[in-house]
Order: C-alpha cells, then structure tokens, then sequence
C-alpha cells in the first residue's frame, strides 16, 4: 500500500528514521492512540485496516476509539487479540467542541457500555471549567463504576478538575498535554495515575536520538509514557506503519528496559488495571 502525500513535518520524520545510525528497537510496539472514524471506512475498510496495523505496522495491540463507537467494534470483531477498545463520547464528527453540555451523550454512554467492554473512554477534548459540567462530571462516575481509565486530551486543568471529582481516577493525557516537559513533570509528579501518550509530538525524537530534556522526563517517570499516533483525519492511516518505524528508531536511542515500557509494558499495565482481559 503506497503511503499519501504527508505534510512537511511527517516526511521530515520519515527522513529521520532512514537517517538513524543504531538498530531500531526490535521489540513489541502498542499504539496507544488510534480512531477509526466513519469517514475511514469506506477508504479503508476493516480487513484491510487490520492489515495495516498488524502487518504493514506490526503492532502488538493498538487501542482504538471512533466516531461512532461502530467503527471501533468493527475491529475487535476480527481481531479481538490486536484491538483494545475505548468508548468516545461522540457520535459522529462535530460533536467535539458541544459533547459536554449535550445531556443525550450520558445516554449514549451508558446504553454502549451496556452493551461492550472497553478499557477507557476517550479520547474527549475537554479544556479548563468545562470539566466541571454535568455531562463530564457524571462520565468520571462511569469511568470509576466501569473501572475505566480517561483518555483526555485536555490542558492541564481540565485533567487536575478531573482528579477532583476522582482522586483516584486513571487518566491517560493525550498529546502529553501538548505541555513543554517542565509542565508534564509538574503534573506527573502530582499525579500517580496520570499517563501521557506522545502522538502527534516529535520533538522527542529526532534523526533516531532522543531529546535531552525528554530523556530526562522518560527516565524519571519510566512507567507513564507510551507512543501513539492519532488517526484524526482518515488519511493518517497511511502514515500509521511510518510512525511506527519512526518510534522504533527513537525508542532504540534508550536502555532497553526503559525503551520496553514506553513501547508496550506501560499501555499493557494501564490496560491491566482496568481489569480488561488482554489475549496472551
């Protein structure tokens, strides 16, 4: 499958990986920020999206969310080994910036986790005061009666205005926040269940070495980083084997055991701690 046109800063990526003087890492590799949206299935329809990911990618699990919920059980139906569902709380595109002041996504949650199981739900965009709405303080109340973790891309205070309403919630921060590293050590030194995936970051990473400051932030906080991607628009899927090797390259630049838990033992733990029974 030939890969689209990639915007600027992917293909500098792409150059990167081909540039990295080490080995890549070798070992497993679970993408922790996937969407699988209705606008990508006709483009790609789930066989082939599986073979993408299990195939082209090589990916050991992938944790996946949609708009609609139907994309992503579309998925775990054939490949429940290689999916790891989370719920979003939207129903279709344009509910992103509306979901939390729409009473009918309580609704819309409650009747989905009926009816599947999931480990998370997100991912949501959710910023600052809005975390204190009805509509996302009754979602933490699922999320802790289901034992799910909060996927949220969100800034920092929406997520500490989370960990209000639940001390003890697990919170996944999407993106890292977008927040510099002094601001994401801020925030994971507060928080013990806070984790932060890297997708749509690179500054991480570069030509297979990782950035200082980040270096720095992984081996304080070695258990609460894990790499994603974020197919937010259908034609990020092509560049879902890419990342991957690009993750790879970086991932290769840490001791192993760091380079491990960053790959797939801190999704796999976070997942573990929902209880959702993983395919060995």
């Amino acid at each position: 499958m030939k890969l689209w046109s990639m915007p600027v800063m992917l293909v500098a990526l792409a150059a990167g990986s081909v540039q990295a003087q080490q080995q890549s890492y070798a070992g497993p590799l679970i993408d922790a920020h996937v969407h699988y949206s209705h606008d990508a299935w006709d483009m790609l329809p789930p066989d082939k999206a599986i073979a993408v990911l299990r195939n082209e990618a090589r990916l050991k699990r992938v944790l996946v969310s949609s708009s609609s919920d139907d994309g992503t059980q579309k998925l775990y139906a054939i490949a429940p080994d290689l999916i790891v569902p989370e719920l979003r709380p939207y129903r279709r595109r344009g509910e992103l910036s509306t979901w939390m002041k729409d009473d009918s996504v309580i609704a819309h949650l409650e009747d989905r986790l009926r009816r599947y199981r999931y480990v998370g739900i997100g991912e949501f965009h959710l910023y600052g005061a809005d975390a204190d709405l009805p509509v996302p303080r009754r979602m933490v109340e699922l999320a802790k009666q289901h034992k799910l973790f909060l996927h949220a891309h969100s800034d920092a205070d929406a997520v500490e205005r989370l960990f209000k309403h639940d001390p003890d919630a697990l919170i996944l921060w999407a993106h890292s926040g977008f927040a510099r590293p002094d601001e994401i050590r801020a925030m994971l030194s507060k928080y013990k269940n806070l984790w932060a995936d890297l997708a749509v970051r690179s500054e991480h990473g570069r030509d297979g070495k990782v950035d200082p400051d980040w270096r720095k932030l992984f081996e304080e906080f070695p258990d609460r980083f894990m790499v994603g991607t974020d197919t937010y628009t259908p034609e990020r899927w092509y560049y879902i084997a890419e990342h991957a090797s690009w993750s790879r390259d970086w991932l290769a630049d840490l001791p192993k055991d760091l380079a491990e838990r960053i790959a797939y033992r801190n999704a796999e733990a976070l997942f573990a701690r929902t209880g959702f029974a993983l395919p060995q």
